[in-house]
């Protein structure tokens, strides 16, 4: 069937007809695949017939809408939304307190708003239609807003490899405080770290920490179990976490998780129960505020966590009973489990908070937000009201990933979000920013349009999303927080899509790697987007010094990827490219590092890896346990990173391009 009905269903719902690859050609969407997208949002098109049913109501629904269900407004203007009949309104924040209200023929006269979200009530007869109104600021936070300055630098590291004397075979983030103290008196003004989302207590065979369980929610792997509040000088605690440290094996190159989760996890139930029994009171009424500021949220996600643990990670496995939050029963789930969950990430937020609040750096983390969590998690699971149905996010081959990428993550569908106001992204967005003075919006495409792979083994195809009021949501939640926003913009960009965010005041994202001219010429530092964050290496590519050597070819050939021909090939390129970027006789990591310190762009930032000459990435895409992903551990520790002389060469570059640690009070 290629029914006019099944198409302009389909486009009605956001199914874009095509999309054109970085080649340029023209990917049509298919009928099988329209069909699978609009079962993913609940709406059932497998004949013309079923496709003219729901196209009829769908038409009908939108006929009967009085007011746009979603309206965006500049904060602090006034402005007029059309409607189409008369009809009376409010204006409510959203705990239903009143702003204004009266009666309307033409257009709702708002006027000048706070910075929120509001619900626009109008009731015209019979009918009575609730709308979102987010207001939002002219733009994001900014260096310029924030201190003044235009420029700045810092570091990105991965967390779960830094190596310290204190901890138990995992970066923490007590590690993370310590790492932002040493770098911060070198100057730098953030450090950047993986997401440290919530993985899931049950889960055991997880390690890339951009499949989470919940991104609202934090890794509680990543505790330092030395550092509980209310237990900070209690004997016995330090006895428990004692008898653990003495068990690491100090000299280990990489993380070996199930080993680490069976040594961790069994302790921080001993040091709950210790919690329950010896914590002062003070810390115990700062843990009961936490619960009730956490509300339903913490409540359910802690609940998940309960269920996993007796029935499995996998939700959709689970008895009829409890599979779904909203219909279903929890009350087999222990209220004594309930609040260890509640618990761990009480602990891991103050944590958190007490690096942000350390001011070793004058905009703090810089953290990330993954574009998605597993489907089988707590997230999917609690969300299952505006989850989309048989299909998995992704993306198209483009020059990340030839052959495309099913990242096997839960996809939201618009309008279904739409009817919870799209809770489930503010309530990410607010929980990454809580802590972070930059966010990194990983895939920041997607609050355009997603590519989602059905489960059918149809062809993928791009999803319109509500563009202008998602952006709406990221600004005011970081304005709330304060928080500047990194958007992680590369791959295949639509056109504009990079002018909307930069209105908005949102950073772009560079990697050096990828900025080439048409030619094939590195693209002359110059000529960077100055609104953006630069890097020369991601978690996903070579470090710097593994581009120079060629490491990435070398894998690619170890796994059959080219053969010797190819790889011959592709090491004559890497060698043409690293001499465009390195001069002859210079060290590369100052050659590349100067280059970036004196790029015209926002933000500068180096890895941890190319400042300690690391050849081996984070992450090898395209493999699981063929290479050490997400595992290797840095060989220098913590204790005697200050004294690196890489790193003292790196903060001098920058110091001497003009990107001086900032503080609030204009001092270096």
């Amino acid at each position: 069937m290629s029914g006019s009905a099944l198409h302009e269903l389909a486009q009605l719902c956001g199914v874009l007809p095509a999309f054109h690859d970085l080649q340029g050609n023209e990917h049509r969407t298919s009928d099988d695949t329209r069909r699978a997208m609009l079962r993913a949002m609940r709406i059932e098109a497998g004949t013309e017939s079923d496709a003219e049913h729901a196209l009829e109501l769908l038409k009908s629904e939108q006929a009967a809408h009085i007011v746009s269900p979603e309206f965006v407004v500049t904060a602090g203007h006034g402005v007029l939304i059309p409607v189409r009949k008369a009809c009376d309104w409010s204006l409510c924040t959203e705990d239903g307190q009143v702003i204004v209200q009266g009666f309307a023929e033409h257009h709702v006269d708002l006027p000048a708003l706070e910075v929120g979200v509001y619900q626009l009530t109008v009731t015209s007869g019979e009918h009575r239609q609730t709308a979102l109104v987010p207001a939002v600021p002219r733009q994001t936070p900014s260096l310029a807003s924030r201190f003044g300055r235009e420029r700045a630098w810092g570091v990105t590291a991965a967390l779960y490899g830094l190596k310290s004397e204190r901890n138990l075979g995992l970066g923490d983030y007590a590690d993370l405080a310590n790492l932002a103290r040493t770098l911060g008196e070198k100057g730098a003004g953030f450090l950047g770290i993986n997401p440290i989302h919530d993985w899931g207590w049950s889960t055991t065979d997880i390690a890339s920490p951009y499949s989470p369980s919940h991104r609202g929610f934090l890794n509680t792997l990543h505790i330092a179990a030395d550092a509980i509040p209310g237990l900070a000088d209690n004997p016995n605690a330090a006895i428990l976490v004692g008898r653990v440290r003495d068990t690491v094996d100090r000299g280990a190159r990489s993380v070996d998780y199930q080993q680490f989760r069976a040594r961790l996890q069994p302790l921080l139930r001993d040091l709950f129960a210790l919690f329950t029994q010896d914590a002062d009171e003070g810390s115990r009424a700062r843990f009961r505020d936490f619960v009730q500021a956490g509300g339903d949220d913490l409540h359910l996600f802690a609940t998940y966590e309960t269920l996993a643990v007796t029935h499995g990670e996998t939700w959709q496995l689970w008895p009829d009973a409890i599979r779904n939050p909203k219909t279903g029963t929890q009350s087999t789930a222990d209220p004594r489990e309930i609040d260890f969950h509640m618990w761990l990430q009480w602990v891991a937020n103050v944590q958190l908070e007490r690096i942000s609040s350390a001011h070793a750096m004058p905009l703090g983390l810089y953290l990330d937000l993954a574009v998605g969590a597993r489907r089988d998690g707590a997230e999917a699971w609690m969300g299952q009201d505006s989850l989309a149905a048989g299909v998995s996010l992704g993306a198209p081959p483009d020059h990340l990933s030839p052959e495309g990428q099913n990242w096997q993550l839960a996809a939201f569908a618009p309008s279904l979000s739409a009817k919870t106001h799209h809770h489930n992204l503010r309530s990410v967005l607010r929980q990454s920013m809580r802590s972070a003075g930059i966010i990194r919006i990983d895939h920041v495409l997607g609050l355009n349009r997603s590519f989602w792979i059905p489960d059918d083994g149809s062809p993928g195809a791009y999803i319109q999303q509500p563009f202008e009021t998602l952006l709406a949501l990221v600004g005011i939640e970081a304005h709330y927080a304060d928080c500047l926003v990194v958007g992680e913009d590369l791959g295949l960009v639509p056109d504009g899509f990079r002018d909307a965010l930069s209105a908005r005041g949102l950073y772009s994202y560079s990697v050096l790697q990828y900025e080439k001219e048409a030619d094939g010429s590195f693209r002359d530092p110059a000529h960077l987007r100055p609104h953006s964050l630069a890097c020369f290496a991601t978690h996903d590519t070579p470090t710097l010094y593994g581009y120079c050597a060629g490491r990435d070819i070398d894998w690619w050939q170890r796994l059959g990827w080219v053969d010797a021909g190819g790889a011959g090939q592709l090491r004559e390129e890497r060698r043409s490219s690293v001499a465009a970027l390195v001069p002859d006789g210079a060290e590369p990591g100052t050659a590349i590092h100067n280059r970036l310190a004196h790029a015209p762009v926002a933000m500068a930032s180096v890895q941890l890896d190319d400042i300690l000459k690391e050849e081996e990435a984070q992450n090898l895409p395209g493999t699981i346990d063929e290479h050490s992903n997400w595992r290797r551990i840095y060989d220098a520790s913590l204790e005697t990173l200050g004294a690196v002389p890489e790193l003292n060469d790196t903060a001098g570059l920058m110091q001497a391009a003009g990107r001086a640690n900032i503080y609030p009070d204009g001092d270096d």
